[in-house]
């Protein structure tokens, strides 16, 4: 009877979130047939250059497969040891970010200077930075010494988020300065810190913000935005060849592989505008069932958070469900012209490394807490420690090691 009541109340062992990588699973699937779609057509000036119909797609495979080797990697992780990590995985982000302005080593595109040079390849350390943050505010937030009313809690999160904004602007990086701001605030607010310090703050950052803002280029986007058909062939022009793309979709689409706008029309259409492709490929249908993807995702991120016991596991787990659904939401809002232009990838579909690496890494964290293990490993160490000082009281009742 005792043994079959202690089977009835035995734990089960928990696996891994099967949901969760097959969503991911499915995302990486869905990018990498929409990435060779976009870049199978080889133009003149692609030809020149030596760029073959599947240059791109090998390139995200490899990707594909460093990106399964970090979120083993950090699969194999555990919590406390992320935890221990957390300061020093910042302070080496931050060296990173450093390093793009140091000559030979740091790469310049487009006007920005973003990126370092890794052969064969390069890296963006703007998306190890929201990796680093996200693991550093969860330390931070689960701390005894958290406050909730104390503004001096409040700010000092914000203090080392503006330090990382200053590189961003510098290098110039908008959208990662504006994304980082969204994750460190959103993850604030769901510690229960008080309205009022958020909203404060807020309101002070408005003049800022406008004066960035004002800055010409970023104007140009603000108005383009706002009427992007009145610079057609300008500032208004990526705007417009989005809205061109998703409308020729329709509600089937135009077939896989039968986009015209791929054709040198729609820039960025593999990276940033990818999900273009899908609306103008697969029509309405396909970026429903694209966008349902990203909300499943969010929701099996938040599950796993709610569940967790411990509080630096269940920020940990909100905060990386954020960062990659926040980059979903503001990709889509983009190429919908609801907010204006800015480069941030579609995570899992994009073409790009950086971004795919990263977040990989992160489904891997999210799916080591799904298991519970760290539960088990837990218990373990409060017993082994309660056992210590139960034993070490012993001793000093009976006058042992005086």
């Amino acid at each position: 009877m005792s043994s079959r009541a202690h089977e009835i109340t035995a734990p089960v062992p928990r696996t891994y979130d099967r949901v969760l990588l097959f969503i991911m699973l499915m995302l990486l699937a869905f990018g990498a047939l929409m990435i060779y779609s976009s870049t199978s057509v080889v133009t003149p000036l692609n030809a020149k250059k030596n760029i073959t119909e599947f240059y791109y797609f090998k390139r995200h495979v490899l990707t594909v497969i460093l990106g399964s080797a970090a979120m083993l990697f950090t699969y194999l992780l555990s919590p406390s040891t992320l935890k221990r990590l957390s300061v020093p995985l910042l302070v080496f982000s931050f060296i990173l970010l450093g390093l793009v302005f140091v000559p030979h080593i740091g790469v310049t595109a487009g006007g920005a200077r973003r990126w370092i040079r890794l052969w064969p390849t390069t890296f963006q350390p703007s998306e190890l930075v929201k990796l680093a943050m996200v693991i550093f505010l969860a330390k931070y937030l689960s701390l005894p010494g958290y406050r909730t009313e104390s503004f001096a809690s409040f700010v000092k999160p914000l203090l080392v988020m503006a330090s990382f904004q200053l590189v961003f602007l510098k290098q110039p990086d908008f959208g990662s300065t504006m994304s980082l701001a969204f994750l460190t605030f959103a993850m604030i607010f769901i510690s229960g810190m008080r309205l009022r310090y958020i909203a404060s703050v807020m309101v002070l950052a408005l003049p800022v913000v406008y004066k960035l803002v004002m800055e010409p280029y970023r104007l140009r986007r603000v108005t383009s935005f706002l009427d992007p058909w009145k610079d057609p062939l300008g500032s208004g022009f990526q705007l417009v060849q989005s809205f061109i793309s998703l409308g020729s979709g329709g509600i089937t689409g135009l077939g896989l592989g039968e986009s015209k706008q791929k054709l040198s029309f729609l820039p960025a259409s593999h990276t940033d505008f990818i999900f273009c492709l899908v609306g103008e490929e697969l029509g309405l249908i396909g970026a429903s069932v694209l966008i349902a993807l990203f909300v499943f995702l969010f929701a099996r991120g938040i599950s796993i958070a709610s569940r967790a016991q411990d509080k630096f596991v269940g920020y940990l787990a909100y905060g990386l469900t954020l960062m990659i659904s926040l980059q979903a939401l503001i990709n889509f809002a983009v190429v919908t012209g609801l907010v204006p232009t800015k480069g941030l990838p579609l995570p899992f579909m994009s073409y790009g490394g950086s971004a795919l690496l990263v977040n990989m890494a992160a489904i891997g964290i999210l799916l080591k807490i799904s298991k519970g293990d760290y539960e088990r490993a837990a218990e373990e160490d409060a017993s082994v420690k309660a056992r210590r000082i139960a034993r070490r009281n012993i001793y000093s009742r009976k006058g042992y090691g005086r």
